[in-house]
């Protein structure tokens, strides 16, 4: 097969969770532009239909739904939208997630679990859902996005967001357990492991340019991630191109976890 071909995900339909902004808008346009037809869901329903008219430009259908995943009852509700839409999904994405700050020793319990329910909770809920359809459907494929916080430890100045942290090693070992057990039916598992990417979580970062030039010194290719960056490493990772890989995390941080 043609190497365009194996990238090539015209006739699919994929599922963006949090693909309302930041990483998952740009994944979710990235699929897309590969020819994949999009729902893309999250808390705010407005950020939704953005990206989904932006998707139909392309000449792509689209969906946007609001749901939270940290309700069971929403997480159940987004699945049986999706397969009530289309006759087959063939792409999951699970970028949706949530984050709470505060100093390690005084960490709240209502932001331990908030963060859960929605990074590993939901995930795992939306991902048994329909990984069941997949199965049926004669396979498919699972993209979780994790984080490399979920693969080091970081100060207390730089990242006072434990439950954050811990809950994206959670969804890489996840990554690497579901990708055995799904493996016979045909589903591949497989993570993103972003570093830092010009998002709105950077906001306090992106608009100080000392701060900002500080910060990206500390990157090997000293520089931030893009739109593209990471739209092409989701691409790949979800296409016939990476069809004999499944359970890895692919790090896109410039260089930061080879240090």
């Amino acid at each position: 097969m043609h190497v365009k071909e194996l990238l090539d995900l015209s006739g699919r339909t994929a599922l963006v969770t949090g693909g309302g902004r930041g990483i998952g808008r740009h994944i979710a346009l990235g699929l897309a532009e590969a020819g994949a037809d999009v729902f893309v869901a999250s808390r705010k329903l407005p950020n939704c239909r953005e990206v989904a008219q932006a998707i139909e430009k392309l000449g792509r259908r689209a969906w946007a739904i609001e749901s939270d995943l940290s309700r069971p009852d929403d997480v159940e509700a987004l699945a049986h939208r999706v397969l009530g839409e289309v006759e087959r999904l063939h792409i999951l994405v699970n970028n949706a997630a949530a984050i709470w700050g505060a100093p390690t020793l005084e960490y709240p319990l209502e932001g331990w679990d908030k963060v859960f329910a929605t990074n590993v909770r939901g995930l795992w809920l939306l991902s048994q859902h329909l990984a069941r359809h997949m199965k049926d459907k004669g396979g498919g494929c699972i993209l979780h996005v994790s984080s490399i916080s979920g693969l080091r430890g970081n100060t207390e100045e730089d990242q006072p967001t434990i439950a954050y942290n811990a809950s994206k090693g959670a969804v890489i070992t996840l990554t690497k357990d579901m990708a055995v057990k799904l493996a016979p039916h045909g589903i591949r598992v497989n993570s993103l492991a972003p570093g830092a990417f010009m998002t709105d979580m950077m906001n306090h970062i992106r608009h100080d340019e000392a701060t900002l030039r500080a910060f990206n010194a500390n990157i090997p290719l000293g520089r931030s991630g893009q739109e593209d960056d990471v739209k092409g490493a989701a691409v790949f990772l979800v296409s016939d191109a990476a069809q004999f890989i499944t359970g890895q995390t692919l790090c896109v941080d410039g260089g930061c976890m080879a240090r």
